[in-house]
């Protein structure tokens, strides 16, 4: 017979594996609403009921805890046996409320089964999704495939564009040399025409030579047969002397005429052919035909024997210039010779210095002596009032002798390129001088040639053939695979002299914006030249040197009154209706941050006035003095107050005195 005790041991046996049974299920349950808890998000409810019933549970399991606290002591509760069985009854009918409680896993068991199959269905559901997804990417890579065929033919294209932009640019260079070979074609007929006129006259000349000596004959013999008379016969046989020489020299200037326009002639001829695809030389060796390129002119020999300059700062530099003009009895204003130094540092963004004013002023000795002191080559290039092409400058190729005829300036161009020219002299600068450049329109031989030196790119990116390629001049020679090219560096400093008088030309607003004008007044009294002292020896100034004396722009840009002076300039132009552009204000700019410092100088306000000077007044040339009459009076007050430059300020006023006849400015200059 089951004792009370072995009932109530086994009941709460039984009710302690209804628990494990209870906690099991439940366990089980939670694993399963775990595992179906991503794909469905409507078991978060039955979650919800879980934790419910897991913190019954919990409840359970505590009171499970002090009924099992309560066995520990069974055996001193045996009197109280009447109490366990009242608790007996009380766990039969817990038995039974657990009935519920079983009837409620069972449910959720069912609702569990439910879960995992709507979780199959799902799954089920997923499959062509995961497929539709599958195919989906499939297509987005083919897609980003199809993104780079299409970046790699946009490429394609644009090479493609530039290819075709290429291509027209080279039929317009065809259609501008068919027009060209048109107007050869001309010319080559107005030079016949010139050519015969020529020769008529070279005739004529040698008749009128012959003439002449007939007439010296019949006077000789006059002589012989009038002794008493022979001083006088003397004389005008001297006289006829210097006629008959002079002929001759018109006749040779003629013969040398007709060499020019024959070897001009043959010029046209050649580049005719040319254009036809001819060969009118024939086939002639390329070293034979720039020889005389590669022969280095004098000044480049003379600057190889120089021995090196000592390591001297740039005021040391000038002082020695200063020595130089004094024993060689010239004399110049010290703030004229900083202004030339520092328009031949600034040839990066301004490409020439221009010396204009009357003959006899000192314009094309102050170069030449300038740059002797500094240790520059110098070479002078007369300007010829017939030029009009820049072949008058370079040279041409002559179709005759299957050779390039380069000028002296060609063959220093070349000696001094370190790009192209293996055998380029190192190191070194060199100053060219085109001196009265504007007895010849300065448009027509120069203006090409300007525009080269404007095309430079950055000192630091010359070594870039493509940066450099519109700044190089190729030589015109025929049936060259590779015709020489010539790249104007920074180690060439360029300077030009104008006289004014009826036989010459009016520089061009290109060549004015493009320059520093150093306008030099007639001297108001003649003064005696002196020399004192020795004449310095010269020696070579390297190019590093050069440079380390060069400043940048943002040198001054920060500083109050350069911004407030180049301003105003920019307002008062504005306002004389001739208006200056971005690159002349920054060239303003650098010429002011490389402006020399010298004692008793103030290089930002001399500076800034000399840049009014050189680059404001002969932009004025031209404008109603009396319309403008508020703008000059501005100008002035600018110059006299804000720069203090009362020498200035008097030599605008004067010139404005004397354009009151014409009613149009003329700029005189200003003496110093």
């Amino acid at each position: 017979m089951i004792t009370d005790n072995t009932l109530l041991v086994f009941i709460i046996v039984a009710v302690l594996g209804l628990i494990a049974i209870v906690q099991i299920t439940l366990a089980i349950r939670q694993d399963k609403l775990v595992s179906a808890a991503g794909p469905i998000e409507e078991l978060a409810v039955y979650e919800k009921r879980l934790e419910e019933k897991q913190r019954l549970m919990d409840d359970l399991e505590e009171e499970l805890a002090k009924r099992r606290e309560a066995m520990a002591v069974v055996a001193d509760i045996g009197a109280e046996v009447d109490g366990l069985r009242r608790q007996k009854e009380e766990l039969l009918s817990e038995w039974n409320t657990m009935a519920d409680k079983r009837e409620e896993v069972q449910s959720l068991r069912r609702e569990i089964e439910d879960v995992v199959i709507e979780r199959q269905s799902l799954e089920a559901e997923i499959v062509p999704l995961r497929a539709e997804y599958l195919a989906v990417k499939e297509r987005l890579e083919k897609a980003e495939e199809l993104v780079g065929r299409i970046d790699a033919l946009t490429t394609e294209h644009g090479e493609i564009s530039a290819r075709v932009e290429t291509m027209r640019n080279q039929l317009r260079q065809l259609e501008e040399a068919e027009t060209r070979v048109t107007r050869l074609e001309e010319r080559e007929k107005s030079l016949e025409a010139e050519a015969a006129r020529l020769e008529g006259r070279l005739a004529s000349q040698q008749d009128e030579l012959a003439e002449l000596s007939t007439r010296v004959a019949k006077e000789r013999e006059d002589l012989a047969e009038a002794q008493s008379e022979h001083t006088r016969v003397e004389a005008q046989t001297a006289a006829e002397k210097v006629e008959l020489r002079r002929q001759q020299g018109e006749l040779a200037s003629l013969g040398e005429t007709r060499g020019t326009l024959e070897a001009r002639l043959a010029y046209l001829q050649g580049e005719i052919a040319k254009s036809e695809g001819r060969s009118p030389e024939g086939e002639a060796a390329e070293t034979d035909k720039l020889r005389e390129l590669r022969e280095k002119p004098p000044v480049i020999r003379a600057m190889a024997g120089w021995l090196p300059a000592d390591r001297e700062n740039e005021t040391d530099a000038l002082k020695r210039v200063e020595r130089r003009l004094q024993a060689k009895g010239l004399k110049y204003p010290a703030r004229t010779l900083h202004a030339f130094h520092t328009a031949m540092k600034v040839n990066e963004t301004t490409q020439m210095a221009v010396l204009a004013g009357i003959s006899g002023t000192g314009k094309s000795q102050l170069p030449r002596q300038y740059a002797a002191g500094m240790g520059i080559g110098f070479l002078q290039v007369p300007v010829q009032p017939r030029w009009d092409s820049p072949q008058d400058l370079m040279g041409f190729y002559n179709y005759i002798e299957g050779k390039f005829r380069p000028t002296d300036m060609a063959r220093a161009l070349w000696a001094l390129d370190e790009i192209n020219n293996d055998e380029a002299v190192q190191d070194r600068m060199m100053m060219i001088l085109l001196d009265e450049m504007n007895l010849a329109r300065v448009e027509y031989y120069f203006s090409d040639f300007l525009s080269r030196l404007e095309s430079r790119p950055a000192s630091n990116n010359v070594a870039d053939a493509n940066e450099r390629k519109d700044a190089e001049i190729e030589l015109e020679i025929p049936n060259m695979q590779q015709p020489p090219r010539i790249f104007p560096g920074y180690n060439l400093l360029f300077a030009g002299t104008m006289n004014e008088d009826e036989s010459t030309q009016s520089l061009s607003d290109k060549v004015v914006d493009r320059a520093n004008v150093l306008r030099f007044a007639a001297p108001k009294a003649i003064s005696a030249a002196r020399p004192e002292g020795k004449v310095p020896d010269i020696r070579a100034l390297s190019r590093s040197r050069w440079q380390g004396w060069l400043c940048p722009v943002s040198r001054v840009e920060g500083e109050p009154r350069v911004r407030s002076g180049v301003e105003t300039m920019v307002e008062l132009m504005r306002d004389f209706k001739r208006p200056i552009g971005h690159r002349l204000g920054r060239a303003i700019m650098a010429y002011v941050a490389n402006y020399p410092e010298a004692e008793g100088s103030r290089p930002i306000e001399d500076a800034l006035a000399d840049q009014v000077e050189m680059r404001l007044l002969p932009k004025l040339r031209g404008v109603d003095v009396e319309l403008a009459s508020s703008q000059f009076s501005s100008l002035r007050t600018f110059v006299e107050q804000e720069l203090g430059d009362d020498k200035l300020a008097s030599a605008i006023a004067d010139s404005l005195q004397a354009s009151e006849e014409t009613g149009q400015f003329v700029w005189s200059g200003v003496t110093r």
